[in-house]
């Protein structure tokens, strides 16, 4: 291993241009809409409702009506939980009470207790980018050198948790439908009872749904717009921190404005899939100042030519981020388990015993 080449770490980019200016540059976006809100609640909630009802008059006439009504359900999901992150940021309206009601219904309707998932998201965005302090709120992701240290116990459980087919279709099902279920065992008590809370309404919600519907209709209907959301949503979360370039470093080294403008991709999306996403995808201006709701990200980004230098991920380029398995702390980049193939090879001719 002692022959690989290290690389120098990347010289400093034109974000660092940001750091004695970037708190003014945001300040003007910071400042929530109650119309812009208002308006983007009705063109979300609405449409969901909608879909639900639609779902009951073509129940009886073709399945092959309602499934395509499912999907559009699960599109709407993802642009309802949106809404609700930032109601958890305090960004979307500028009332907290407001936020908090708002994002506690949507919670009910995207399976997500609000205060428990607004407590643990907190520490995503303290911790992005930071080696040290990896864990909570993000993709389990080793570096080559804890995976080769790991028992082989380990290294089986991270290599399924990496697999596409669990982590872009089990592992939100999981999410979702049985880890959200539950609070965490260091959970405040406001966030545990949030939890019980959001539980309570999920099963009010489906009463109400099967009444309408019918049980084995709505279940069938609400399992595949979770399935759709979750799958689609744990995606973009993935790609807006698993990319070509990404910024990771150690705690003594880490920087706030690098691990958002350079931690956090730029997941240029087609506007439509752009709407459904809730503009998520300008992922370096949200984790640079989450205050700033959804629909003034866009604005910001075009604001300020120094984001504009942020290279775009695009729908195609990001197909390739299914392969980042690994943090190469010495390349200072993502790798897939290809590498180990060359750590093998290199290793054989230092010690025959060794195994990646």
């Amino acid at each position: 291993m002692n022959s690989i080449k290290v690389e120098p770490a990347p010289a400093a980019s034109a974000v660092a241009q940001l750091h004695n200016s970037w708190k003014e540059i945001v300040a003007k976006y910071q400042v929530p809409s109650t119309r812009r809100a208002i308006w983007q609640v009705l063109n979300t909630l609405i449409p969901y409702l909608a879909v639900w009802l639609l779902i009951r008059f073509t129940k009886d006439i073709s399945l092959w009506l309602t499934l395509p009504l499912a999907l559009l359900g699960g599109g709407l999901m993802v642009r309802m939980f949106i809404i609700f992150h930032d109601c958890g940021h305090g960004s979307f309206f500028s009332s907290r009470r407001a936020n908090d009601v708002l994002g506690s219904i949507a919670g009910v309707l995207t399976f997500t207790p609000y205060f428990h998932w607004r407590w643990e998201h907190s520490i995503h965005h303290a911790t992005s980018g930071d080696l040290d302090r990896r864990g909570v709120g993000d993709v389990w992701t080793m570096t080559v050198d804890e995976y080769l240290k790991a028992s082989k116990g380990k290294r089986l459980a991270y290599r399924l948790t990496r697999n596409p087919f669990v982590l872009f279709v089990l592992g939100p099902a999981f999410l979702f439908l049985f880890r959200e279920r539950f609070p965490t065992r260091t959970a405040p008590r406001r966030e545990r009872w949030s939890v019980y809370a959001t539980n309570a309404g999920i099963l009010l919600f489906g009463f109400a749904m099967s009444w309408l519907i019918g049980f084995k209709l709505y279940l069938m209907c609400q399992l595949a717009m979770i399935l759709i959301a979750g799958s689609a949503g744990v995606w973009l979360f993935y790609v807006q921190h698993q990319f070509e370039g990404v910024y990771w470093e150690r705690r003594e080294n880490w920087d706030y404005c690098l691990a958002a403008l350079e931690g956090s991709s730029f997941y240029k999306l087609p506007k439509v899939l752009q709407w459904f996403s809730g503009n998520i995808g300008f992922h370096h201006i949200h984790h640079l100042s989450p205050r700033i709701p959804n629909y003034n990200l866009e604005r910001c980004h075009r604001a300020e030519p120094l984001f504009q230098q942020i290279k775009p991920v695009t729908l195609l380029s990001s197909l390739k981020c299914v392969h980042f398995r690994l943090w190469d702390e010495q390349r200072r980049r993502l790798v897939g388990f290809g590498i180990l193939r060359e750590i093998r090879r290199q290793a054989r001719g230092q010690s025959p015993g060794f195994t990646a």
